[in-house]
């Protein structure tokens, strides 16, 4: 019997073990082809090892207990690049802090898949194209900061559906409790164009978090049907 019970702990400990390894080798790989995509002069990511058993060591990566990744912070990093859609396999990330670089290219709609994430910081860089609708699955997003890049395209509808989505009026010296569980919500200073959304949470925005727009308008009036006639 007691053969038996050291038996079963040994198996479960080994599958533990196993699955520790598949999971850290799944996410270091995605990590490590971001690493591929970015120029970095500053070799902040030098201890990105491929071969390591997972990237809970590498700098600038936090793991929950489960040797999960749940942080990935590289803000002001002097990085260049373009993002991955491999980022969407990193299913326990909560913050994507990215901002303050020069990433290129376009947003992955794969980011739509980090049910986790609390926090997307992509402000201040270079990235292009829309905002995907798939953000509007990521019903635990709180900071949403895309400001200062070259995005175009109207705002999606869908993150209307983001409940989450509060605001922070920045600048301000608020004094209610629960100030840092608001959000920042800025998609300034891009070339979005179609109406403003009012509803969910955009309603209480302010419309200087939408500013040098040039082909945005709105807010669009409520109860009425909203059309981008704008974005052709």
């Amino acid at each position: 019997m007691v053969a038996q019970a050291w038996l079963w702990t040994s198996l479960t400990v080994a599958l533990t073990f196993i699955l520790t390894l598949v999971n850290g080798n799944s996410e270091g790989d995605a990590l490590f082809t971001l690493r591929k995509s970015l120029s970095d002069p500053d070799n902040v990511l030098q201890s990105w090892d491929p071969t390591l058993v997972n990237p809970c060591t590498w700098f600038h990566i936090t793991c929950n207990q489960d040797n999960r990744v749940t942080r990935l912070d590289l803000g002001n990093s002097n990085l260049s690049g373009h993002l991955v859609p491999e980022l969407g396999k990193l299913e326990h990330l909560q913050y994507l802090e990215l901002y303050k670089n020069n990433i290129q290219g376009t947003i992955p709609s794969e980011l739509g898949s980090l049910k986790s994430l609390i926090s997307l910081d992509l402000y201040n860089n270079n990235i292009s194209g829309t905002i995907p609708p798939s953000l509007g699955r990521l019903k635990s997003l709180v900071f949403l900061r895309l400001n200062d890049n070259r995005l175009t395209g109207s705002i999606p509808r869908e993150l209307s559906n983001v409940s989450s989505l509060k605001v922070v009026l920045n600048g301000q010296k608020l004094k209610a409790v629960n100030y840092l569980s608001c959000i920042s919500r800025d998609v300034s200073n891009n070339d979005l164009c179609g109406t403003i959304p009012t509803s969910g949470p955009f309603e209480h925005i302010p419309l200087n978090n939408f500013e040098n727009n040039p082909r945005l308008e709105g807010p669009e009036l409520l109860g009425l049907a909203s059309y981008d006639t704008n974005c052709s």
